[in-house]
Formats: structure tokens, sequence, C-alpha cells
């Protein structure tokens, strides 16, 4: 009987066998696992934090009993006792192994934090916001007309701007008295101006003339990463922006896999609601600090999501979105208070949530159509939100339809051997020479290439740590063009390819991107299991699109737009050679950026596009790829690269792709020495 446990760390996948008394800290040094630690791990510093979770986990094929770690000892104690520590959490150095477990390690725990690339596009949009700041000059008491101070604040409103039915909460009561008086009876009073199904509600209340202002959030809970950006809801300016991991990929970095570890572990689902509200609240007070504002001016927040990050942040057990007919609990958008939702902001702050498409095609998708708008295009357009989960939208202003695909984490870095999400130190561009096959790249962190002069200095304090989702996009695209790669996604061996750079890996080939064993580091490779990952992804994403175009009855579309935090960073090239998306003119493939973050802030400052987007959502057509028979006939064709059976003619007449086949491990030198294929014009 073996002593030995199974280790698996999110959100890496790095997994290992140990024996039982093992500390998780020299378990995650000797995977490679990038978690902190200072002191060396005698429990002082604390940096090498993680959160063990229990139960079932399908996807790692693993059950973690409740005593897979060491008990909390003394050490733990004390510096919870001194400093405080997140409930659930452990330090890596004191807990030892002593069985099968699943360790997170959280964003603060690591050295190489995470690039949290959902910025702020710049956009103009109009000003509607549904809080703004009145001031107004209220009757003073009489004892001839009796009335409470209150009602003839409510009065005032209603004489001076025309708000009627004002109402308000206990907390505006308990300071309203001593504020009215240190104004002298002038007061300036932040009102939510509500909405068909709530009356105008007063949210703070200022003495004399406040020149302040309150604040918003926009935030799109992704399922990998959740950003938020702060605005100023006078002005509409973006004060501050920021993202953390969704802490919920310990419990499966893929939808499907937080489905499943609510079905087989009881509870489950809120654990995964408390785990997302928590990551949200530490991240408001983040960007709150950042900003360097009170929470308390936080008076509204808009989210979007995709179905299960909607269902599990509103409580609602995603189970019925894990089998067919895929039904939501609701699709219209909903209004509610932050209080309900344990968000710690304004005690009366409102959340707007907005409309989901479709069971599989969310308020995320909603909100890349506000932003992006396909159903006032004149001309036909395919916009694309590449995450874990694509959301795919096409058509113009006569029909739209809508479908999601599941991609995987694989674009995130997850899933590849030398993978990493973005963070200093990752691979994030490639080129190959298809002449000497040697490789150049550049790294998060540094404007220079590997091959410039200063690259070695200007990396000094990152290294080369991994590869991130643009940069494996990039690898792979040059490798095919090198003919390194075939069209079927098999690597070719040194003879084959005429480089020693492709190395033997069991029964397949890799392709050594960067060597720095010399200097300690890693050796990045791209292997046949990678190609595989990216391959599965982007057959996913491409038949999504294949299958709106079959819907439409069109073998062509007139423009790409790649959105997305991830979509922003994508080479259209490499994209098209990959066959990630249909044959398009390159100009003609764009970036929106964090479109859902975009269409999130059009609903904070402008209450009209609420009811714009959900009439939107009513009129947009959807289609469920899961029940469609032509999607798995898509799937297989868009597997080889670009594509086993559509042509690309346009990409045809941009770049010759060797033709070469490495299958069987046959061939010779010649075979993969950069004979040409025909170029066919289109």
């Amino acid at each position: 009987m073996t002593t030995d446990a199974l280790v698996v760390f999110t959100p890496t996948g790095k997994r290992g066998r140990f024996p039982v008394g093992t500390p998780i800290l020299t378990a995650a040094r000797q995977l490679g696992v990038d978690l902190d630690s200072v002191c060396g791990g005698r429990g002082i510093c604390s940096k090498c934090q993680i959160t063990p979770s229990y139960g079932e986990f399908a996807k790692h094929g693993v059950t973690v009993s409740e005593d897979a770690l060491s008990a909390w000892n003394a050490v733990e104690q004390r510096y919870k006792d001194k400093r405080g520590l997140i409930d659930g959490r452990r330090l890596g150095c004191q807990a030892t192994v002593q069985g099968d477990v699943v360790i997170d390690v959280p964003p603060e725990s690591q050295v190489h934090k995470q690039v949290v690339r959902k910025r702020a596009e710049a956009r103009d949009i109009t000003m509607n916001p549904s809080t703004r700041l009145f001031y107004v000059e209220v009757e003073q008491p009489d004892m001839h007309k009796p009335s409470g101070d209150m009602e003839r604040l409510i009065t005032a409103l209603e004489e001076q701007w025309q708000i009627k039915g004002v109402k308000t909460d206990l907390h505006i009561l308990q300071q309203l008295q001593p504020v009215l008086r240190k104004g002298d009876w002038k007061v300036t009073v932040a009102v939510h101006l509500g909405d068909d199904t709530h009356p105008p509600k007063i949210m703070h209340i200022w003495p004399g003339y406040y020149d302040g202002t309150v604040y918003g959030l926009a935030v799109d809970l992704g399922s990998t990463t959740i950003a938020a950006h702060l605005c100023d809801l006078k002005t509409g300016e973006v004060v501050a922006s920021s993202g953390v991991m969704n802490p919920q990929i310990r419990f499966g970095e893929d939808l499907m896999s937080r489905v499943s570890y609510a079905m087989m572990n009881s509870g489950g689902d809120q654990e995964m609601t408390a785990a997302v509200r928590e990551g949200m609240n530490a991240l408001f007070t983040q960007i709150a600090t950042e900003a360097e504002i009170d929470k308390a001016l936080i008076v509204d927040a808009v989210f979007v999501c995709n179905p299960v990050m909607h269902h599990l942040f509103l409580g609602i057990d995603p189970f019925e979105l894990g089998q067919a007919p895929f039904a939501l609990a609701t699709s219209n958008a909903m209004s509610l208070r932050a209080v309900e939702l344990d968000l710690n902001i304004h005690p009366a702050a409102r959340v707007y949530l907005l409309p989901c498409i479709a069971g599989h095609v969310g308020a995320d998708a909603a909100a890349v159509a506000l932003s992006e708008a396909p159903d006032k295009s004149e001309d036909l357009v395919l916009v694309v939100d590449v995450g874990t989960n694509a959301e795919i939208l096409l058509g113009n202003k006569d029909k739209v339809l809508a479908c999601s695909s599941p991609t995987g984490p694989a674009f995130e870095g997850a899933q590849i051997s030398s993978g990493q999400r973005a963070a200093p130190g990752a691979i994030e561009r490639v080129e190959i020479n298809p002449e000497t096959k040697e490789p150049r790249f550049q790294v998060i962190g540094s404007d220079l290439w590997s091959d410039e002069e200063g690259f070695d200095l200007s990396i000094a304090t990152t290294g080369i740590t991994g590869i991130c989702g643009s940069g494996i996009i990039e690898a792979l695209a040059e490798m095919r063009m090198a003919g390194l790669l075939d069209a079927s996604g098999l690597i070719g061996s040194a003879e084959q390819t005429g480089t020693t750079r492709c190395i033997q890996d069991g029964r397949t080939h890799s392709y050594v991107l960067w060597d720095g064993s010399a200097n300690g580091e890693p050796v990045i490779t791209v292997t046949n299991g990678d190609v595989r990952a990216i391959q599965m992804a982007k057959a996913a994403l491409y038949s999504g699109a294949r299958l709106l175009m079959d819907k439409l009855e069109v073998d062509k579309v007139d423009r790409v737009v790649l959105a997305g935090a991830f979509g922003a960073h994508i080479s259209a090239k490499h994209a098209m050679v990959l066959g990630m998306i249909p044959d398009c003119t390159l100009e003609k493939v764009t970036s929106a950026g964090n479109a859902a973050g975009t269409g999130a802030r059009i609903a904070l400052l402008n209450t009209d596009a609420r009811s714009e987007i959900e009439e939107t959502v009513r009129q947009i057509e959807k289609i469920e790829t899961a029940v469609e028979a032509r999607f798995q006939e898509h799937f297989v064709n868009a597997s080889a690269m670009p594509n086993a059976v559509d042509p690309f003619p346009i990409l045809n007449s941009l770049v010759d792709l060797p033709d070469v086949s490495f299958n069987s491990g046959g061939g010779d030198a010649t075979e993969g020495s950069g004979r040409r294929r025909r170029r066919r014009r289109g």
C-alpha cells in the first residue's frame, strides 16, 4: 500500500505524488508551483497562504476528505490571532499532506501575480446615471405646521426638482437631523432615481452644498478573472480599474467542472457563491483604496457574467445549466440591493444585472452586444468574446444570432505544459525564422525581443517563466508557417524539420522555444499535448462561428471583432493561420478590448441603455451548439490548421503554408524542409 498522496495545485493544474507528512510549500517547490515564501518556511512571513478544497473533483479524478491536511497548529493560530487569516486559508509551510488534496494558490500568494488585462476602453457614453446629486433648501420646522424633517426634505425634492414618491432607509433617518441643522437647512442629497419597479430613494445626504461626487462599479465577473471599473457618476470618468482571479477556480477551471462540483458535493454551490462574493468584496476594497475613496460612496453597480457565474453569484444552484435543455432560473435583467448579495459597498446601493440571452449565452454576451451593437451594423459582423467560454454574435441590422462555445482554459495558458496566466516573465509574442527554424520572442514586462541587445537586462527581475495564451497562439501559428507543425497538428522530428530544436518527447516530438537550464530557469517547450489543447479550443471557437454562418446561409463575414481581455492580444494573422476565426481581410479583424466591461460601463452610466439592451436581447436569436448536429461536423474539420474543408482563400493569398505531413513518424528531411503549397487566391 502506497503512502504517497496526490496533490493537485490550482489554477496551474500541476500535480504530483508526495509522501504523507510533506509540507505543501515543499510540494509546491518541487512541482515548480508559484507559491511565495520569504521566511524559508518558518511560519513568520505568511506569504505562503493556500486554500485547500474538500469534496469530489471529477475534473481532477480525486476525492478530498476533511483530514487530507494535517490539523490546524499553534503557529497558524498565532498568526491568525495577530494578523488575521481568511477562513479556510492555511499556511503552506505548516500544513502537511495526509491524503489526496486539491490546493488553490490565491493571487496574493503568487510571486508572479497575474496581470489582469481587462482595462477600461475609451468610449463616449451618454451620461444618464441612476443616482444623481441634488441641492435643496428645506423648510424649517414650525410648531403650527407639524411635520417630520424627512417629510419636508421629500417635499423639497418634489417642489425644487420634480422628483416624486421618494423613499428612504433607516440609516438616512439616523443621520438626517444633525445634517440638516449643520447645513442650516440646506443639504445635498444623492437620490437613486428608481425605475419601473423601484421608487426613487435617498442614498446619501451632506450638509450644505457638496461639491463632490458618488461612484458606481462596472463589474465583469468572468470564469477566470473578475474585473471592476470604478466610475465617477457625475463625469463618467473611470477613476480606478482593478482585477483579481476568480476564487472559484479552485473548484474547477471551466464552467462545467464547477457545475459538476455543485452536483457532487452537498452545499458546493453555496461554497462557490461565498467564494466569489468574498473575492468581489476584496476587489472592491482594493479598488476603493486605490482611488482613495470611501466604499460607502459607491451607490450603484452593474454586473455582467455568463449564466453559470450569474447563478452562482446570485446564490442559485446551477444544476439545471449542466443538462439539456439548459434552463435558466431567470433570463431577465435584475435590479437588487447590494446587501442582498453580501456586497460591502453603500448599505442601500443598487445592483443591476444585465439580461442573459440563453442557457449558455449570458449577460456578458448581452454587454458585448450593447458595446459593439451588431444589430446596428450595415455589414455582416462576427463578434467573438474569447474566454474560457466563448460568446459569439453574428449579424447586422436585419438579424443577430448568438451562441456560446466551450473553448476551455487553454487560451488562458492552462492545460499547456509551460503555460501560465498573463504575468511578468510570460512569453506573449513569438516569431520563428522559416529558414533557420530559430525563434525569437517577447515577454510581458519587456518591450525588447529576445534577440535584441539589452533583453537579458530588461528581464532580470522577472526571468522567463512560461508562456501565456497569446504566446502559445503565436508559437503554434509560427511553427505551422515554418514547416515545424503539419496541418493535422503533429510536430516533426529533427530529421523531418531540419532543426535540433525538435526533440523526441515520448512517442511524439516537442519544439524547444527557450532553454534556460544553464541559468537555472525552465526549459520552455511546445509539446504535441499543447497543440492538441489549442486545437480543441480553437475548433470549438470556429465551429460556433461556422454554425451561426450556416444559420444565416452565408459562407463569409465582412468583418470580425475580437473581444475579451485575451482577444485584445491576439494577432489576426496568427489566429487565422490556426483557423480560430473565419477567413477575412486582416484589416477587417479588429479588437474591441474588454467589450463586456465596456457594455457594463454603458449600462452603469446611462440607464436608458438598460432598457435598450433588454429589448435587443429579446430580438437576438439563440442557437444552442450542444444540440446542433452540424456543430460536431464543423468541429472535426476545424481541428486541422487552418481547416480540413473550408478553403481560407484570403489567408492563402497572404501566407504560404508548407504542405508537410509528419504522420506515423514517417517522411524524410525533404518532406519537412519547407516544401510550399501552391497559393490559392480568392
